[in-house]
């Protein structure tokens, strides 16, 4: 069993990349009118790579259980979240045109992504890391929909749009490819290339994150509110986990499922929010007081999340 300083030090590196990234756009290296750019490649050359190579010959894959339990836990845990996040925003005082929907919509999307596909590759291999992108899937699902529904009111025909992308397309290649058995098939040259950008989307993710929150690091006054971050951190560090460990313990998935469980219990508010929110009339300050309140504070509360679903729920 992982010790808390063990389990520390697999996410520092994910959180050092992020200080990097801050760092770059700081001297001026990787500059804003970069972003848009190394975002389209990450999000729809790299990730769609990284995708590929974890769910291609896959064995967990092959399991009926991961394939149809895993998309359902991500859409039921990422809507769920929104939802209750919006009754406890309501509660605390926040209204609509004052943060109210920005806060559910942030607090309630876990990051799903760049930090935890680094956590599940080092403590539970590819064939876990596989079941993270299925799941994934119906992240994306719940986010587009219930998300969007609650952050501006858009339809549900125009969120469902947004389901047919390239990440999307690259699992549902890499799953037809796997039932058919035609693994074997995919020539090794493209194996090797698909690896070789697979390894470069976290990297290269990880580095635009610490960039695009640089922005508001430097203007600090910006990223603390009393009414946003404590409750913030309450629901998205605290109750939540306690809510996906106990489903994970107690619930009868495969054990890779309860895996992608564990981790993503322990995740802080997804970046992802705060890039929707500026998109869709949100409050971007909104999102960038759960995001960045959430991530500092994960920096001490995820290792221990991590340590208590390593010893309850997947004993050795």
């Amino acid at each position: 069993m992982p010790s808390y300083w063990q389990l520390l030090l697999l996410i520092l590196p994910v959180f050092a990349l992020i200080g990097v990234g801050a760092g770059l756009r700081r001297v001026g290296w990787l500059t804003a009118e970069a972003d848009a750019s190394l975002l389209k490649v990450v999000v729809n050359f790299l990730y769609p790579t990284l995708i590929f190579d974890s769910v291609l010959g896959n064995a967990a894959l092959q399991q009926p259980g991961n394939l149809l339990y895993a998309p359902i836990v991500g859409f039921v845990t990422m809507a769920g979240g929104i939802g209750l996040s919006l009754l406890a925003g309501r509660a605390v005082g926040l209204t609509t045109g004052h943060g109210l929907r920005t806060f559910a919509f942030a607090v309630g999307i876990y990051n799903y992504g760049y930090i935890p596909i680094p956590l599940m590759t080092n403590l539970f291999g590819k064939e876990s890391l596989g079941v993270l992108m299925v799941h994934n899937v119906g992240c994306e699902a719940a986010i587009w929909t219930v998300g969007i529904l609650v952050l501006s009111g858009l339809s549900l025909k125009e969120g469902w749009r947004k389901l047919f992308n390239p990440p999307v397309a690259a699992l549902a290649i890499a799953i037809t490819v796997n039932l058919l058995h035609l693994t074997d098939y995919v020539p090794g040259v493209v194996r090797d290339v698909v690896r070789l950008c697979a390894a470069c989307a976290v990297p290269l993710a990880l580095l635009l994150i610490g960039a695009s929150v640089w922005e508001y690091v430097s203007r600090p006054r910006a990223l603390i509110d009393a009414r946003i971050t404590p409750y913030a951190c309450a629901l998205r560090l605290c109750l939540f986990p306690l809510v996906f460990l106990v489903a994970a313990k107690f619930l009868p998935f495969p054990i890779e499922l309860k895996r992608v469980m564990v981790v993503e219990a322990a995740m802080p508010a997804g970046i992802l929010s705060l890039v929707i929110a500026k998109h869709y009339g949100g409050q971007p300050v909104t999102a960038v007081q759960v995001v960045v309140g959430t991530t500092v504070a994960g920096l001490v509360v995820i290792p221990w999340w991590l340590k208590l679903g390593l010893a309850w729920v997947l004993p050795a």
